[in-house]
């Protein structure tokens, strides 16, 4: 069921791709994603295994933010969201989406080979179908409000229950309080009662910007309370690995602090006393084991 729900996605990408402004063939993702260490969809878009999503699941954002920026990754990070359902964490795979503001000529002339295609209209829905379980659409809809309405309550629970994750915007949503009760997350930039509008989709799993973030499809997507982190593929095991360290070293940090004997400079950062530097590493080292 899942095989042939994976070659159908592939299908209908290929036969929209000449409709499309933007849509990389398997070859391009390839390419433009070459580092990634792991499997892939069909398409070629990076399939981050579940189990290391569910360890992303368990970081903040700054933990990832570290790593990244060592690497040169220094715009991955975007905030300023409303955010639906604060406390509950986004993470998951990107499936990106572009729309730019509408331009008939263009528009018509998509629109024209998609319907020779046998696609139907372009719109929101022609990508929500296309989400598999674990996916995080990420829209670029250029910060639009008043007709940026990506979804409302009815494709929200449908990409709650598709996909299991939730939706980042660079838009805007509507019919929020009912979007809420589902218990989904979700990033976006405001709300307003207009449906979808003066808009067209230009672009599917494609590089994206997202405010201050560039956005590749298959990034692991970490949204807290925050905001939104994107992570590419390649870094994500380094930034769990060390991550642990962290939660590690802070836990000690702690206990140190409870038993009121020392000053914050004399354990915080690299403790002075060598001894106690030792206690440090050997409480990392023994709780790794452990795992």
């Amino acid at each position: 069921m899942q095989a042939s729900f994976s070659c159908g996605v592939v299908l209908l990408l290929a036969a929209l791709a000449p409709a499309q402004v933007l849509t990389l063939s398997r070859d391009q993702m390839l390419r433009y994603t070459a580092q990634n260490p792991f499997e892939r969809f069909p398409d070629g878009r990076p399939k981050v295994p579940d189990l290391l999503l569910e360890k992303v699941r368990g970081l903040v954002i700054e933990e990832a933010y570290g790593v990244a920026r060592q690497k040169g990754f220094v715009n991955q990070y975007e905030g300023g969201w409303r955010i639906l359902n604060p406390g509950t964490k986004l993470v998951g795979r990107a499936f990106t989406v572009q729309f730019m503001p509408a331009r008939p000529d263009l528009a018509d002339a998509m629109q024209a080979e998609a319907t020779e295609k046998g696609i139907g209209r372009l719109r929101n829905q022609t990508v929500i179908d296309m989400l598999q379980p674990g996916d995080v659409i990420v829209v670029d809809l250029f910060g639009k409000t008043e007709g940026g309405t990506f979804v409302g309550d009815k494709l929200a629970y449908y990409i709650w229950k598709t996909a299991g994750t939730g939706v980042v915007v660079d838009g805007a949503i509507f019919y929020v309080g009912n979007i809420a009760r589902t218990g989904m997350p979700a990033y976006y930039r405001g709300t307003h009662p207009s449906a979808l509008g003066n808009v067209m989709l230009t672009g599917i799993n494609v590089p994206v910007r997202i405010g201050n973030a560039t956005v590749m499809p298959g990034d692991v997507v970490l949204g807290d309370d925050e905001g939104v982190f994107f992570l590419p593929p390649q870094l994500v095991e380094q930034v769990v690995k060390e991550a642990e360290a962290t939660h590690l070293r802070d836990e000690w940090i702690k206990k140190q602090f409870d038993t009121g004997k020392y000053k914050s400079s004399d354990v915080y950062g690299r403790p002075k006393d060598p001894a106690l530097a030792k206690e440090l590493d050997d409480y990392i080292k023994s709780h790794q084991e452990q795992k």
